[in-house]
């Protein structure tokens, strides 16, 4: 997502890049800078020392200071987010109070940990007290039990009553992304005087492209879409201008389905009901957006073996807790790897070109099986993927890698008759890699919809384990066939 600096215009995308970044290095030049002519006074004796280091130290912070102030909340988090443990603390202590709860929203989950870890308890509640319940309901997690506690204590009662009910659903539920922030109108008045009433609020909720009709028990009876409303006759009431059959949803259904829904129908908001079809929020399109964008770099994190998403500049002890586990099995794998070549140890003694090629035949597998997995866990998430399309699946992928396996193949098996003067030795390197290709076809269909039947996110590790089996399976396949045919 990308964010502009205050002023800039949404239309130049490149422009608002180029600014953010040349907003870091300047936050950056400040700070060296702060710490450099700081370091100096402090070391200088001279009369009233003191004093002369205040006046410098508070002029260094005013220069950071008017810097921030400029800044949207969204580029400041940015900022956070690319500095030191050091420098970003810092940085933090220097952004006013009455931003404090916006910027912690806008920084990742692990940079927002180190963030709360450095504020004590009365500002992370003066903080958290500047959002809405929505709003709250992304920080509460984060925030210490008895900071939570207080914060729900001072609430008044409708506030605490939504965010304990955004708080009640998973992540994976329309409900824990919806807002309350919505404008509700009758479908008996005329749209004279719905634009009336529309005035007299004074400003409209963010993203704001309908109004939601209810009846006096608060039951949708529709949506009246603003386009329509500012076309059509001012006499007209609104029952003859709204949408009876919008798209609706409740706050229990999956996220991933409600953002396929906003894609496949272009949606800004859509309205949330309750199963009785009363009105209870929306859903907006930036709550969907967010909640994509961290479903990808989740699933991005989870193919690669990461238990969660990691602060570049956190501790090393808290890096290796976050990846160990994935590499701790990839060290398993490695070592069943290493005894299937131990299998082979005669065959590669006498034809050391075996050692070379087999490299090749485990790598170009690997690749094929984590592209072939890659589709399956987009498929999996778009839910282009059931049980009653499964034979036609699998049949595509293996006709895939028999193709590309008797191309590459044909090829690689070719480069090792020039290398080695072997023709044989070339159609094993050609068949080998076919059969591997096929295994890590079969593989990458394989280990998500295993993953998925059990519960499992197909995401997590699915990289891990298409590579461990296809290089024990291309190791085995490539040895085993030099040695019936080539020993």
């Amino acid at each position: 997502m990308l964010f502009c600096n205050q002023g800039l215009p949404m239309s130049e995308p490149q422009e608002a890049k180029e600014s953010l970044s040349e907003s870091l290095q300047q936050v950056i030049t400040l700070l060296e800078k702060h710490k450099l002519v700081e370091g100096l006074v402090h070391k200088q004796y001279m009369p009233k020392h003191d004093l002369v280091e205040s006046m410098v130290h508070k002029q260094n912070i005013i220069e950071l200071q008017k810097k921030l102030d400029t800044l949207h909340s969204a580029d400041v988090a940015h900022i956070l987010e690319a500095l030191p443990l050091e420098d970003r603390l810092n940085l933090w202590e220097l952004v006013k109070a009455d931003r404090d709860g916006e910027i912690l929203l806008e920084v990742s989950d692990s940079v927002r940990q180190s963030l709360i870890a450095d504020m004590d308890s009365q500002e992370l509640l003066a903080a958290a007290e500047q959002l809405d319940a929505d709003e709250l309901a992304d920080l509460a997690p984060d925030l210490p039990k008895d900071v939570l506690q207080d914060l729900m204590d001072s609430l008044d009662t409708q506030n605490r009553e939504r965010l304990q009910s955004t708080l009640s659903y998973p992540e994976e539920a329309v409900g824990a992304h919806m807002d309350f922030d919505i404008v509700t109108i009758r479908e008996d008045i005329t749209l004279e005087v719905a634009l009336r009433y529309m005035r007299r609020l004074g400003s409209l909720p963010e993203l704001t492209d309908k109004l939601f009709v209810v009846d006096r028990e608060d039951i949708l009876r529709g949506v009246l879409p603003l386009k329509r409303m500012v076309v059509s006759d001012l006499d007209a009431s609104v029952s003859d201008v709204m949408v009876a059959d919008a798209v609706v949803f409740h706050p229990e259904d999956i996220a991933d389905e409600a953002a396929q829904a906003f894609e496949r129908y272009d949606l800004v908001t859509a309205p949330v009901v309750d199963a009785n079809n009363k009105l209870v929020g929306r859903i907006t399109v930036d709550a969907v957006m967010d909640y994509i964008r961290d479903e990808s770099e989740s699933d991005m994190l989870s193919m690669a073996g990461l238990r969660e998403e990691e602060d570049f500049f956190a501790s090393i002890w808290k890096s290796v807790q976050n990846r160990w586990a994935w590499l701790a099995i990839n060290l398993v794998t490695a070592m069943v790897a290493s005894r299937v070549i131990g299998l082979f140890e005669g065959s590669i003694e006498k034809i050391v070109a075996l050692a070379a090629l087999m490299p090749i035949v485990a790598g170009i597998g690997g690749n094929s099986g984590n592209q072939t997995t890659t589709m399956i866990v987009r498929g999996l998430a778009l839910g282009q993927i059931s049980s009653h399309n499964m034979k036609s699946l699998v049949k595509k992928e293996l006709g895939v890698a028999l193709l590309n396996g008797i191309l590459w193949g044909g090829v690689l098996g070719i480069i090792a008759y020039l290398l080695y003067g072997n023709y044989q030795l070339g159609l094993v390197m050609m068949a080998a890699m076919t059969f591997n290709l096929l295994l890590a076809a079969v593989m990458g269909v394989m280990i998500p919809l295993v993953m998925t039947k059990f519960g499992r996110d197909p995401a997590v590790g699915s990289s891990v384990l298409i590579t461990a089996m296809t290089d024990s399976g291309g190791f085995f396949i490539f040895l085993g066939l030099a040695t019936i045919f080539l020993i």
